[in-house]
């Protein structure tokens, strides 16, 4: 089974791979005549590894889906981490350590798999939206900044409300869209009403966890998501020093900030998740390590309910798994 390390860039990519006993190195053009071409002398048996880089490998990725090739993206913190002290950089050299990194690590490599069009379609609106939401944030503080001002300007300030206006118009109408797209697809649709059914988790985060999670394919677990979400704590000890377990930085600020949110309604207006937040104060542990708990277990919820099928019931009770047998 051969390995082709590919270096991602703008334009090309470097590639590395073995042949004969003998390390090969090539680029090739990052776009689709120049794709074609390469997958067209790839072995089906091969693997193709390449570093996450964001939208540069979109179309190879979309391409060996079409031919049929396995390819797995991997982080450049994993590949950097894993391979011990290295001198120099080059397109070159980072094609070759990252076939050294997939060769080495082959088994736990996981291959990408197609997206269906509406998840696409949702990543895509849901981005716009983001960069929308921040325009118009940062008109909104503009704007209250110039009323500390003695003089204003009348014209700017009739721009200020024209442009947020548009904003708000723009946004309404993704929301709208977005909306549409999770109705038209049954299996969106049915995920959506399943998590909205849970007391405190309304569109916005039912959307960005869809979205986050490719409807719950890519992240199929609750811990997995727990630790994409960065409320999943892990231990902190060495030896005889033993320190308090604590939250990755590594993780989705936005979905984490929503999920607090989310924690802090349920608190409120949840019986089930009050009850909880109670029980862990009196275990003495502070405000943000109980909402970070309260968000955990709003994850387990969820996934709870997509595996069973079932609703959200508050007064559901759980069988003890030691007398199921």
């Amino acid at each position: 089974m051969r390995i082709y390390g590919i270096d991602l860039s703008k334009d090309k990519f470097d590639v590395s791979y073995v042949l004969a006993g003998e390390e090969k190195k090539r680029f090739v053009r990052n776009d689709f005549k120049g794709i074609c071409n390469f997958l067209k002398q790839v072995e089906d048996s091969c693997i193709l590894v390449a570093e996450h880089t964001g939208s540069y490998g979109d179309l190879l990725v979309h391409l060996c889906y079409q031919f049929q090739i396995k390819i797995a993206l991997v982080p450049g913190y994993n590949i950097k981490h894993s391979l011990g002290l290295q001198r120099g950089k080059s397109d070159s050299k980072d094609a070759y350590r990252i076939r050294k990194y997939g060769e080495r690590f082959v088994e736990e490599l996981r291959f990408m798999e197609p997206r269906s069009e509406s998840v696409k379609e949702l990543k895509e609106l849901y981005s716009l939206r983001e960069q929308l939401s921040k325009s118009r944030t940062s008109l909104l503080l503009g704007q209250k900044t110039r009323k500390l001002s003695p003089s204003q300007s009348i014209v700017a300030h009739r721009g200020y409300q024209r442009a947020i206006a548009n904003l708000e118009n723009e946004i309404d109408a993704i929301e709208k869209e977005i909306e549409k797209i999770v109705q038209n697809d049954s299996d969106l649709n049915d995920n959506y009403k399943l998590i909205t059914s849970i007391k405190g988790i309304g569109p916005v985060i039912a959307n960005n966890l869809i979205i986050k999670t490719e409807n719950f394919k890519r992240i199929n677990t609750a811990k997995k998501a727990a630790a994409f979400a960065g409320v999943c704590p892990y231990p902190n000890s060495s030896g005889k020093m033993s320190m308090k377990s604590k939250t990755s930085h590594m993780a989705d600020k936005k979905l984490k900030s929503l999920l607090f949110l989310a924690a802090k309604t349920a608190v409120t207006h949840n019986k089930e998740y009050s009850l909880y937040a109670e029980r862990k104060k009196l275990e003495g542990k502070p405000y943000f390590l109980i909402m970070n708990n309260v968000s955990n277990k709003m994850l387990r919820t969820v996934y709870g309910v997509i595996q069973s099928r079932k609703p959200y019931d508050m007064n559901h009770i759980c069988n003890d798994p030691r007398q199921l047998n």
